[in-house]
């Protein structure tokens, strides 16, 4: 009685890993989807309509969804509170978002470097810089979206089958 349960539960625990697993793969297309369109927006109030970072990061966290929307409100408040400037504050709320997201290292190291020329340019040349940057997180999510068609339905195959495996070696 109890090695069919434990089978199943074996079998379970591995689909959900795999799914796991797939879901990361399908999240960070769609997160990176959502930075561009911040960052998109975050050129428009600062080069256009010449908006105070901290205000710009204000409301880009209350329009965009999770976890960006996070990633935002920590700069705001940041930017509020703290007494470092723009560079060290975007950092430090890059790390401190960074775990809750399907991004990559690749990823962070372009936020982190667009983080670093924000607010020492003029509009002209900071309009340069997000262009770059958006140039750079649209390269990153073709190559997401192509990691996701080749792995996601297999990470979820596998976990299934690598309970099946686990099960059967038991038995």
């Amino acid at each position: 009685m109890l090695k069919p349960i434990g089978a199943i539960l074996i079998i379970l625990t591995t689909t959900w890993m795999g799914f796991i697993v797939s879901k990361q793969y399908s999240d960070r297309p769609k997160q990176l989807r959502q930075f561009r369109s911040a960052l998109q927006s975050l050129e428009a109030e600062i080069v256009y309509g010449l908006t105070p970072i901290q205000v710009a990061a204000e409301h880009l966290a209350t329009q965009l969804p999770k976890p960006l929307s996070f990633f935002f409100k920590t700069l705001s408040d940041a930017l509020v509170d703290s007494k470092d400037n723009l560079q060290k504050v975007w950092e430090n709320s890059i790390h401190s978002f960074w775990p809750s997201t399907a991004l990559k290292k690749n990823e962070k190291e372009i936020l982190l470097q667009f983080g670093a020329t924000l607010g020492k340019q003029d509009s002209e040349n900071q309009k340069k810089q997000i262009q770059l940057t958006l140039a750079h997180l649209e390269r990153e999510e073709n190559e997401a979206r192509v990691a996701q068609s080749k792995y996601e339905k297999m990470s979820k195959s596998l976990g299934f089958l690598s309970g099946i495996l686990i099960v059967l070696l038991l038995i």
